[in-house]
């Protein structure tokens, strides 16, 4: 990626409903041109407002399908499992409409649920219309955390399975990704954080070498449209 766009806002209420009009625009677009739509999306603390915000548009969701960009191996019933937030906060309103493809399954083992995931997501169409990642004070971004114990395959962004598994003692329970070509790929990639903490960490990313010590670097130059960053300061 040659570039990123930088779009800064007074609070996390403007930049909500910037974002979710962004992402509705693209969403709806996709729709008109190719008939149906996807979009992945994080979870955390952070998203929850614009969730809300975005469930409200009166776009043709029953033609759009979301899924997670990664989810931690819980139940979707646990207060950690991001389809919960997802359920609670997006697929609420107009948006209740939406198809949801989760990335959790009953599986054995988080590679066995990983398999079953991409089976699962091989009906879309590729690549993802908007993908929207947050952001960790390690710099990690989906469940690429620098601890992870194939960190540096985790980064390659080559052919391969659409979810993967992670292992990191960072991220305390096993987690399931999106890999970093369907994440790179995505034709809208938004990046969503707030506080000036985060700035300050995501300008050190940006300055360092892209790699397993700075996860969302890599992805970001990994990028094949330019990445559109969304930042505000706590209120």
């Amino acid at each position: 990626m040659a570039d990123h766009a930088w779009h800064e806002f007074p609070s996390p209420s403007d930049l909500a409903g910037a974002l979710s009009d962004a992402v509705a625009r693209q969403l709806q677009a996709a729709v008109e041109e190719r008939g149906s739509a996807t979009i992945a999306v994080s979870g955390g603390r952070t998203p929850a407002l614009f969730f809300d915000r975005l469930s409200s548009h009166g776009i043709a969701w029953d033609k759009i399908t979301v899924t997670l960009v990664d989810e931690r191996f819980v139940p979707n019933d646990s207060p950690r499992s991001n389809a919960r937030l997802v359920a609670q906060h997006l697929l609420q309103n107009e948006a209740a409409r939406a198809d949801f493809i989760g990335l959790y399954n009953s599986a054995e083992n988080v590679e066995d649920a990983a398999e079953e995931a991409s089976a699962a997501l091989a009906r879309l169409a590729w690549p993802l219309d908007v993908v929207v990642l947050g952001m960790g004070a390690d710099r990690h971004t989906a469940s690429f955390f620098p601890d992870a114990a194939d960190i540096e395959a985790l980064l390659l962004p080559g052919e391969g399975p659409s979810v993967l598994p992670v292992h990191a003692l960072s991220a305390g329970e096993p987690r399931l990704t999106l890999s970093m070509q369907r994440i790179a790929g995505a034709r809208f990639l938004a990046l969503h954080i707030e506080g000036d903490d985060k700035k300050d960490t995501l300008e050190a990313a940006l300055a360092a070498t892209p790699g397993p010590a700075s996860p969302i670097g890599a992805v970001l130059k990994a990028a094949k449209n330019t990445a559109q960053i969304y930042w505000a300061p706590k209120r």
